[in-house]
């Protein structure tokens, strides 16, 4: 009996050593190119551009963010940047928040059709809708414009938005909200009251992968606006010149525009984590 147990015991070490070493492997195979980028962006330029580089850095130098700072307007494209993602992320929770509750909490015609086409968007490659959503844009008059750029991603924004919170809204029962309105409260005062708090960690969390995504948005970004309005992906482009590639400057660049990334998820952490995790047990 002893010895079965203590079989037991050692093949469960055995186990849990074999899902530490494949977790290791997955974070090292994940972060290596932030080191990397992180690396280069503090090495000489000279050295970025060795041949045979080092893993481990050769020397420290800030030469690269002053150059990825003064060759071009840096500020410009970042704000712009943050002005389109804050406002397609208030747009999209809000719309998307509204929408979610109507599909999970109201019985509707149509509302099985809704919810295949939601999924039926996202399956659409982003690049087979460019020159769709350019010549409709044209039409409007909103080509170049930060606002054509801001509706146009909530086009893929809004449907993975709308899905994600609605997985949470699914998750909270409703017999929450008919005991709130049992006590005299109304609908819209028992969402506020009950829904709204357990729904909060979950939009935190879809706030922030939206963010990412226009954050990150190049494609449209590059096809829609100017060099004038360039946002801040299409801004980095600047270091490909006829002359070749300044790698060290360019990750300087990638590095600084991280920045706002990090620190929204440092400041949303615990919510995130929250919400990352609600809904996976019920009861």
């Amino acid at each position: 009996m002893s010895g079965t147990s203590t079989a037991a015991t050692g093949g469960h070490r055995k186990s849990k050593v074999g899902w530490n070493l494949l977790g290791l492997f997955v974070f090292v195979t994940a972060g290596f190119p932030v080191y990397w980028m992180l690396n280069t962006a503090f090495k000489p330029a000279k050295d970025a551009i060795d041949p045979d580089p080092s893993l481990l850095p050769t020397g420290l130098t800030l030469s690269n963010f002053s150059r990825a700072l003064n060759i071009a307007d840096f500020w410009g494209p970042v704000g712009r940047s943050l002005v389109v993602s804050l406002t397609v992320v208030v747009i999209g929770i809000f719309v998307g928040m509204l929408a979610a509750l109507a599909i999970s909490r109201f019985a509707f015609r149509g509302r099985k059709v809704v919810i295949v086409g939601i999924l039926a968007v996202q399956m659409v490659p982003l690049v087979a809708m460019i020159i769709p959503v350019f010549l409709l844009l044209n039409d409007l008059g909103q080509y170049d414009r930060l606002t054509g750029l801001i509706i146009t991603y909530l086009t893929f924004i809004l449907p993975f938005t709308v899905w994600t919170l609605r997985g949470f809204i699914v998750n909270i029962p409703r017999e929450l909200e008919e005991a709130a309105m049992v006590d005299g409260c109304s609908r819209t005062t028992a969402f506020l009251r009950v829904v709204f708090p357990l729904l909060a960690p979950g939009m935190v969390a879809t706030s922030v992968y939206g963010f990412i995504q226009a954050w990150n948005e190049y494609l449209y970004a590059l096809m829609l606006m100017s060099q004038q309005n360039q946002t801040a992906t299409v801004w980095l482009g600047n270091f490909t010149t006829k002359h070749g590639t300044e790698y060290a400057p360019m990750m300087a660049g990638s590095t600084l525009m991280a920045v706002p990334i990090v620190v929204l998820f440092l400041l949303v952490q615990r919510k995130m984590a929250a919400g990352l995790t609600a809904g996976a047990v019920k009861g």
